[in-house]
C-alpha cells in the first residue's frame, strides 16, 4: 500500500509524536510525508526530520492531500490542534476545500499520544483503515463526519460578520497574516463595512494593523468571507532551535555579514545573492533559494522570516514600521542581520522602492557585497528611519 502523510504544524513534531505516527504507519506499507505550514517546517528542521518529511512545497493541506490523491493508496492527515475540538474544526475547513473528499481513503490523526486523541474516517472508503491505525495507536475512533459549514459568516450586503471560532483569551488574531487585535473573549466576531474592518467585538484592535491590511492610504477593501483568518500563537511547547550543519568546508570559510565593515566593489570578487520577502513569509523556503541575503518587508514577515532563515544560516536586513509584537517563538535572528525601524506607514513604500529601484524590478538581484546593498537601502530609507537593531 502506498501512504501519503500530510503533517500540519509544528506542535506534532515538537511532542516527538510525528516521528513516532510515521515509523509505525511504515507496517501498513509504503510512507511519504509533507509538511504543509511555513512554521511547521521549522519545527522538522529542528528535529531533524527534512530527510524524512518533505518541506519544499508551500501548498496548504487541502491541495497536498489532492496531490496525494492523485498516486496514494491511502492519505493521512496528522494533526495536534489546541484542542480535539479546534483540531476537527481545522479538518473540517481542510475537507470543505477538496474538491471531492471521496476519491481515496482519507483518515485524520488528531492529537496522538494524548487520552483525547481520536481518529478520524472522512470518508467511508477509509472506515477499514481508520479503524487499522485506531488500533495501532489505541486512539478513540470516530464515525465519518458531517462535513458542516466551517466559516460562519452572517452576510448583510455591505455589512459582513465573521464569527471566528476556537479562540482563546489572550491570542494574537491574524487576517491574511497579519496581526489585527488580541482576543479578550472567546467569542470573537469581526466586522466589515463595504470591505473595511471597522469592529473587531471580543478583541483589543491593533490599529496599525488594520491599517497595514487595508493598505493605508490606498484603502484597499477585503472580503471577509474569502480571507485567511487565524488566532494563536504560531508555536507553543518546548524545543531546541537548531542552525542547520554545514555541508562542506567552502561553506565554513566566510559568512555573508552586514557588519563587516568592507565594501568590496570589485567587479571581479564574488557576488552575492538577494532575494526580497515582501509580505509573505508562508513563502520563505520557497523564495529563499540559494540566496546569500534576505530583504525583508514587513513587521510580522520580518519575524516569522527572519527565525526561519537563522536555521539556515541567512542574515536578514529588516524593513518595518511598527511595534513588533513578537511572536511567542521568535527569539532567533542569524548574526550579521539589521532590521530597521521607519516612520509607522512606509515599511510597503520602502519596499516598493527597493524592488523597483535598487532590484530594478526583481524579486533576485545580485550585488557586489552585502555592504553594497544594505547602503543603497539605508541612502533610500534614511529621511524615514527611526532606529536600527544590529545582530
Amino acid at each position: 500500500m502506498e501512504i501519503g502523510i500530510v503533517v500540519h504544524g509544528p506542535d506534532v513534531v515538537d511532542t516527538g509524536m510525528a516521528s513516532k505516527v510515521i515509523d509505525r504507519t511504515k507496517e501498513l506499507g509504503n510512507v511519504s510525508v509533507v509538511m504543509a505550514g511555513t512554521i511547521g517546517k521549522t519545527a522538522v528542521l529542528d528535529a531533524h526530520l527534512e530527510n524524512i518529511i518533505d518541506i519544499s512545497k508551500s501548498f496548504k493541506p487541502s491541495r497536498c492531500i489532492e496531490e496525494y490523491f492523485l498516486t496514494k493508496d491511502l492519505v493521512i492527515l496528522l494533526n495536534h490542534g489546541k484542542t480535539t475540538e479546534n483540531g476537527l474544526l481545522f479538518a473540517n475547513i481542510v475537507v470543505s476545500r477538496i474538491e471531492d473528499r471521496n476519491v481515496k481513503p482519507l483518515v485524520q490523526i488528531e492529537r496522538p499520544g494524548l487520552l483525547d486523541g481520536k481518529i478520524i474516517p472522512w470518508n467511508f472508503k477509509s472506515t477499514n483503515e481508520a479503524k487499522k491505525i485506531s488500533e495501532m495507536f489505541d486512539l478513540e475512533l470516530e464515525d465519518v463526519p458531517e462535513l458542516v459549514m466551517p466559516i460562519s459568516i452572517e452576510d448583510h450586503g455591505h455589512r459582513i460578520i465573521r464569527n471566528v471560532y476556537g479562540v482563546h483569551v489572550g491570542e494574537k488574531i491574524m487576517i491574511n497574516g497579519i496581526i489585527v487585535g488580541f482576543a479578550e473573549s472567546e467569542d470573537i466576531r469581526i466586522i466589515s463595512e463595504n470591505g473595511f474592518i471597522h469592529e473587531i467585538t471580543g478583541a483589543r484592535i491593533k490599529e496599525h494593523g488594520l491599517e497595514k491590511l487595508h493598505g493605508y492610504n490606498k484603502r484597499i477593501p477585503i472580503d471577509l468571507r474569502a480571507c485567511w483568518v487565524k488566532s494563536g500563537p504560531l508555536r507553543n511547547g518546548k524545543f531546541s532551535v537548531r542552525r542547520k550543519e554545514r555541508t562542506s568546508e567552502t561553506d565554513e570559510k566566510t559568512e555573508p555579514s552586514i557588519s563587516d565593515t568592507s565594501n568590496n566593489t570589485n567587479p571581479e570578487s564574488e557576488k552575492i545573492k538577494a532575494v526580497i520577502i515582501d509580505h509573505e513569509a508562508e513563502r520563505t523556503f520557497e523564495l529563499i533559494d540559494d540566496a546569500d541575503i534576505a530583504v525583508t518587508i514587513g513587521d510580522d514577515t520580518t519575524d516569522i522570516a527572519a527565525d526561519i532563515l537563522y536555521r539556515l544560516r541567512i542574515p536578514i536586513i529588516g524593513i518595518t514600521d511598527g511595534d513588533i509584537d513578537g511572536f511567542s517563538h521568535m527569539k532567533h535572528i542569524y548574526p550579521g542581520s539589521v532590521v530597521i525601524r521607519l516612520e509607522p506607514g512606509n515599511d510597503d513604500i520602502i519596499g516598493k522602492r527597493i524592488r523597483e529601484e535598487i532590484f530594478n524590478g526583481n524579486t533576485v538581484a545580485e550585488f557586489n557585497s552585502i555592504n553594497s546593498l544594505v547602503n543603497n537601502i539605508f541612502t533610500l530609507s534614511k529621511e524615514l528611519i527611526i532606529f536600527r537593531k544590529d545582530y
